[in-house]
């Protein structure tokens, strides 16, 4: 069995053992940045279908960053 990485970790948290509507995703989406809550990134990517996590930026939950990819 693989170990879940840092960004499927809190997703797994934000959906089964916290508020997910207090959790946030900051995506690229070709040259922009776009900012929208977590149930809607879900329902946007298609669980990852059209979103890859690659493209995902950052998490935060309120104003505290969970999750930020390296060099952004």
């Amino acid at each position: 069995m693989t170990r879940k990485g840092r960004l499927e970790e809190t997703f797994s948290k934000a959906l089964y053992a916290d508020d997910a509507a207090l959790y946030f995703v900051s995506y690229r989406d070709f040259e922009n940045i776009v900012e929208v809550p977590l149930q809607e990134f879900l329902k946007l990517s298609e669980n990852f279908a059209l979103i890859p996590q690659n493209r995902i930026l950052l998490v935060k939950k309120n104003e505290q960053v969970l999750y930020q990819k390296y060099g952004y």
